[in-house]
């Protein structure tokens, strides 16, 4: 796969981790489920997940690193699935899972079912406008 042309700046050393990750999310091309980013402020982003159908016994979220995985598995059908006769059965609740990389600093501070969406409110923490100076050692 080729490279990401920004990661290949002088200037942006250190984040080979951040390139793999992204090149790593570019192969995945499913588009279920159906999920929103929102910038709800400044420092705080909301992820919305539409996981119609699953319960939070279903779903399991995970940070490692910077990578966010949502994860979802159905125990199988419901008891009187043999019994329904669909016309139309058009909402899937089949198993999943969705990656999203998350910047450094980032904090995952809710994750909340509700109405059929999982909201997963991110926070970034505000920026130490301290200047730090280092100190330069003669050798």
């Amino acid at each position: 796969m080729a490279r990401t042309v920004i990661f290949d700046s002088p200037y942006l050393l250190g984040f080979d981790h951040t390139r793999a990750l992204i090149e790593r999310l570019g192969r995945v091309s499913e588009n279920y489920p159906p999920y929103n980013v929102e910038a709800v402020s400044h420092h705080h982003i909301r992820i919305s997940v539409a996981v119609a159908g699953f319960t939070s016994d279903h779903l399991k979220l995970a940070l490692a690193g910077q990578l966010l995985t949502l994860t979802a598995h159905k125990n199988g059908e419901p008891e009187d699935a043999e019994a329904r006769d669909f016309l139309h059965r058009g909402i899937a609740q089949r198993g999943f899972t969705r990656s999203f990389v998350i910047g450094d600093g980032m904090e995952v501070t809710a994750a909340v079912l509700e109405y059929g969406l999982l909201h997963i409110d991110l926070q970034r923490p505000e920026p130490d406008d301290k200047v730090r100076l280092i100190p330069i050692v003669s050798r």
